[in-house]
């Protein structure tokens, strides 16, 4: 079965008011990443404390931990980063998460010209991803990598490159229709077929032609085509609501409670529709 989630920090930058609005729309997970106007990884142990206590109270797990984790240029400090990954993985234990979605960093910040290609920084990427992810796999927690335009595995070609080159159970792939199409790629049926045998995770969120982001089902990602054939192929996870209706940033989107129900309730017309049953 599988089980709705959100970037609950999209409908607003308080806990209590995030709370509120998934329990009007009956989703019991959150992708937690930022809450107070501060990111997860920056959070104290208190307020890690105090969340637990509060998600808890509300009938709400967490699915994953949502770091901005590899978002970075892939010539910054790697032990600075390190430090974050260790607080995510703390966090994830903390919450009683065994996902931390992360990146796979972008370029160098030199200002060559034209820009150096992707091949030119792969083994650094790939030497930073391994350790990262053996650090996961010590802590037993699974690193969930989210295709974002811009960085190293952004197209389909890359992705493949890096679930294949790093070949481990603690690194999936996240798989988010709308920012394929924002880097002109075939979320379905090309991105789903190719990454699908590191699948661990689905993010939600749609965009039209003309680039404006919009409800599942109202864009080019095939969502309704995509759901059947995850639903074919017996995909068994977290479906992660990150709609991004009101504002698209480098490291957060927002939409709004109003906007963020009609995110979710597009959702959950679609599962609805094909009678895929979900918690």
């Amino acid at each position: 079965m599988i089980r709705l989630s959100a970037f609950a920090d999209e409908i607003s930058a308080d806990l209590d008011e995030q709370i509120a609005v998934l329990q009007s729309e009956n989703i019991h997970f959150i992708d937690l990443r930022s809450v107070w106007g501060t990111n997860i990884v920056e959070l104290s142990d208190q307020r890690l404390a105090t969340i637990k206590q509060t998600l808890q109270a509300a009938g709400i797990g967490v699915a994953a931990i949502a770091s901005p984790l590899g978002k970075v240029p892939i010539d910054s400090s790697f032990a600075e980063h390190l430090q974050y990954l260790d607080r995510a993985i703390f966090a994830a234990k903390t919450l009683s998460s065994t996902y931390i979605r992360m990146f796979s960093f972008y370029p160098p910040t030199n200002t060559q010209t034209p820009a150096p290609k992707p091949s030119s920084y792969r083994d650094e990427v790939l030497l930073r991803l391994r350790e990262m992810t053996a650090r996961a796999s010590a802590a037993g927690v699974t690193l969930i990598h989210e295709n974002e335009k811009g960085i190293y595995g952004d197209t389909i070609e890359r992705c493949v490159d890096l679930l294949q080159s790093i070949n481990d159970p603690h690194f999936r792939s996240a798989l988010d229709p709308a920012n394929f199409l924002q880097c002109a790629q075939v979320p379905y049926p090309d991105a789903y077929q190719a990454t699908r045998p590191w699948l661990g995770y689905v993010h939600v969120k749609d965009v039209k032609t003309n680039g404006t982001l919009t409800v599942a089902g109202n864009g080019e990602a095939h969502w309704p085509q995509l759901l059947q054939q995850l639903h074919h192929d017996g995909y068994d996870g977290f479906m992660a609501l990150e709609p991004h209706l009101a504002a698209a940033g480098q490291y957060q989107g927002f939409s709004g409670p109003s906007l963020f129900r009609q995110a979710s309730q597009a959702l959950q017309k679609l599962l609805h529709d094909m009678e895929w049953t979900y918690s």
